[in-house]
């Protein structure tokens, strides 16, 4: 891109704030589609799970449309901000909690070396910005003037803070394998395959694997605010939680910020422990497939997991879910880390 401006006589600068430009828009659109496709598709999920058949009319196929329509709907409805609430902090809240994801996505990969940055420290960059999304969910409680709502903002401050510490240990293991915090670098560190046949993907990795995948996605579920770990938003708990005051778009900003979080961290379990954008088999004709074809895949396969589990497993209590975070993930998660240097070590010095 450089070589073309110079040889046209165009400033680098203005290329490169274009170029910038041209990334998050395609960042932006991505998360924004994610969000449409994410709710229908979750919608499906649960009515197959509870034997119903979901959104059906709109649309069509399937009633592809429904999210479109309910989009419109959202767009139209009454924007309220309750009387006794902060109107600034009531209204900045929304974006506090959906920003940081956008600028999180900087260096995700989607696909090998495809992404709109590369950072010497991804990791670090992504585990910075998603945890700033806390901020906005004590703004959102505390701003509603809402008893209910200020507990399930604290509630869920609480977990997502308490999750956040086996959630990045988890991936430590990871760094000390691939020797670096780049995502490329991680990914094309499970590059190769064992015997010529399986793939050297870090979750292969006898026990330490295993246990950092498990440890991951489920902080990373309780980090999102999702089932079995949904006690801030609970309906039987605290109305609604952080953003019962909330309606119209700024409800539904919140509602986009949840899956797109939870894309992140689909795409985050790709490259940490499933290879990111390498293929499965060694053999054409999957060795031909675009390394962004795998890694959507492997993304989109990993969000279903994300949606399955809400809709099997029972919702915790608040005593159960910190106890399960603090008595169970953290002490594994440390544990984790020992046997990682064991491993590398003796086994892959």
């Amino acid at each position: 891109m450089a070589a073309f401006a110079t040889a046209k006589g165009i400033s680098t600068v203005a290329v490169d704030a274009v170029w910038v430009a041209i990334k998050v828009l395609i960042v932006l659109h991505v998360i924004l589609v994610n969000g449409l496709w994410s709710i229908w598709w979750e919608r499906k999920i649960s009515a197959h799970i509870q034997s119903r058949v979901g959104p059906t009319y709109a649309g069509g196929f399937h009633g592809w449309a429904q999210t479109i329509c309910d989009g419109i709907k959202l767009f139209l409805k009454e924007d309220i901000t309750p009387a006794a609430a902060d109107h600034w902090v009531h209204a900045l809240a929304p974006a506090i909690v959906i920003a940081p994801c956008i600028a999180a996505f900087a260096p995700v990969l989607f696909g090998t070396d495809l992404a709109a940055a590369r950072l010497d420290v991804g990791t670090l960059y992504v585990f910075a910005f998603a945890g700033i999304s806390v901020i906005g969910v004590v703004m959102a409680g505390w701003a509603s003037g809402n008893k209910y709502s200020l507990l399930g903002g604290l509630r869920a401050a609480a977990q997502i803070v308490s999750y956040e510490l086996p959630r990045g240990f988890s991936v430590v293991p990871v760094i000390m394998f691939a020797g670096s915090l780049d995502l490329s670098v991680i990914a094309d560190a499970q590059s190769g395959y064992w015997w010529g046949v399986a793939p050297r993907w870090f979750v292969f990795y006898p026990v330490v694997g295993q246990v950092a995948f498990l440890i991951f996605l489920i902080a990373s579920i309780a980090e999102t605010n999702r089932t079995p770990f949904d006690i801030p938003e609970a309906e039987s708990e605290l109305v609604g939680g952080f953003h019962t005051e909330y309606s119209g778009m700024k409800w539904s900003v919140f509602f986009l910020a949840e899956y797109a979080y939870v894309l992140l961290a689909s795409f985050l379990l790709a490259t940490f422990f499933l290879g990111g954008g390498g293929s499965p088999l060694p053999w054409a004709p999957f060795t031909l497939v675009p390394s962004w074809i795998w890694m959507l895949s492997k993304a989109m396969f990993m969000m279903f997991v994300f949606l399955w589990v809400r809709w099997t497993l029972p919702r915790l209590r608040v005593d159960q879910l910190m106890d399960f975070n603090w008595k169970f993930l953290l002490p594994w998660s440390f544990a984790n880390i020992a046997v990682a240097g064991l491993y590398l070590a003796f086994w892959l010095k």
